[in-house]
């Protein structure tokens, strides 16, 4: 059974930092490559960053300079560092894996910057 474990998500204000986690279980991460998503009501969900197997990452141009996805193949936890938090950062962050032939979606963890 694969599980997908999002925290660290919380109330910030503009100018703050978090940190979210994804832990999984079921699967080795380092045999997919991990995103974070985000989504707010009535709007599409999008691609926030995403780490390969490789370790080359991919980011929305939103959050460059700004947000660093990292992976703890040890933990089998893949990090999400958010720093410079704009209101326009609220929404659900999910954790994604996806492999060659499945991927796998955690519940979400809610980020609301707001002062």
């Amino acid at each position: 059974q694969v599980q997908l474990v999002e925290s660290g998500g919380g109330l910030v204000q503009p100018g703050g930092s978090l940190r979210l986690s994804c832990v999984a279980s079921g699967i080795l991460i380092t045999t997919y490559a991990m995103g974070w998503y985000r989504q707010t009501p009535g709007k599409q969900r999008e691609l926030v960053a995403f780490i390969f197997s490789s370790d080359i990452t991919n980011y929305a141009d939103s959050v460059k300079g700004r947000f660093t996805i990292s992976r703890d193949n040890a933990k089998n936890t893949v990090y999400l560092q958010m720093n410079s938090l704009k209101p326009e950062d609220t929404a659900v962050y999910y954790c994604k894996a996806s492999g060659a032939a499945l991927g796998y979606w955690g519940q979400g963890t809610q980020v609301t910057v707001s002062s």
